[in-house]
């Protein structure tokens, strides 16, 4: 018995172990991204929304315009992409609990880096 109630003692710890990993890399929220590029610099905003599988929807406002867009979280990683006066720009990155960090590519416009910050 006291065997049994140290086996299911570590897989509640090794449970709430995983719920606190995977709550870390969820993207789901407002975010304000802080760009340096070769071009200059600027603050956009994501609204994104991350389901289950990793899959992100959302939107981009900032100096380029507005746009939808689309991504992918793996563990800590992510991608995110959109079209803007018809330049692809990618945003990829590492998820660190509220925090964001990464390379940027604006199309042919420029490219750069980032950190990002979850809006309250």
């Amino acid at each position: 018995m006291k065997k049994l109630n140290t086996i299911l003692f570590f897989m509640l710890i090794l449970g709430v172990s995983s719920s606190f990993a995977q709550s870390k890399t969820d993207l789901t929220g407002t975010w304000v991204f802080d760009v340096e590029t070769d071009a200059g610099s600027g603050s956009p905003t994501f609204v994104l929304k991350q389901d289950a599988e990793g899959k992100i929807t959302g939107t981009y406002q900032g100096q380029l315009g507005e746009s939808n867009l689309t991504g992918m979280t793996k563990d800590s990683t992510f991608h995110l992409e959109f079209t803007v006066q018809d330049n692809t720009i990618e945003y990829d990155g590492k998820i660190e609990n509220d925090a964001v960090s990464g390379k940027a590519k604006l199309g042919t416009l420029a490219q750069g880096t980032f950190k990002g910050r979850r809006k309250e």
